[in-house]
């Protein structure tokens, strides 16, 4: 029986995220993956099932690697402004310092492969930001509206600003960052 090597398991989400960012999903074999992790294609199975296992796995880790970053100054007795303030801008440095992480996540996110992620479980990531959001509801606050809508309103933006290959010849401020999220809050406030 082989031992685990959390330093190969790393080395195989690193190869996994470069492949699929540079070749896509089909052509990123567990061949391809193992061969530029630097290990045997059996090691990959001493950690994954098989190439779907690796995948679901490799974008959950993501995600939670996201929900830790977005909820580090997370603090539920400011206000519900500057919660989600700090979520935002969390996110945003997320994004423009990982940039591949947020690219495999997005391929991912609009694939097939997405259909095979358990939503509950990775929704349990985020659930002060969850809580947040309804708290801002229930006092009326934020729009009454579905949770999905004001995250399409308030986060998605950003995945655009923080993405260097959607914002050619711009370079965002600070400035620019806070009118940004003002506009995503108005978006979201009653």
């Amino acid at each position: 029986m082989r031992t685990k090597d959390d330093q190969k398991k790393e080395a195989l989400f690193e190869a996994t995220i470069k492949l699929v960012n540079e070749i896509g999903f089909a052509a990123s074999s567990v061949s391809k993956i193992a061969k530029e992790a630097n290990v045997s294609s059996s090691t990959l199975y001493v950690f994954f099932t098989n190439k779907e296992d690796l995948l679901v796995s490799t974008y959950v880790e993501i995600k939670m690697d996201l929900s830790r970053a977005m909820l580090e100054r997370f603090d539920d007795s400011l206000p519900i402004r500057d919660i989600l303030k700090n979520a935002w801008f969390s996110m945003f440095d997320y994004i423009s310092l990982k940039p591949h992480y947020f690219q495999f996540m997005e391929q991912f996110a609009n694939s097939p492969y997405s259909d095979l992620v358990d939503r509950e479980a990775l929704e349990k990531h985020f659930v002060p930001l969850i809580e947040a959001l309804q708290r801002g509801i229930d006092e009326k606050i934020i729009k009454n509206v579905d949770q999905n809508l004001l995250a399409a309103f308030l986060f998605h933006p950003l995945t655009r600003l923080a993405n260097p290959r959607l914002c050619h010849g711009w370079e965002l401020n600070q400035a620019d960052l806070e009118t940004a999220f003002g506009m995503a809050w108005d978006a979201i406030r009653l």
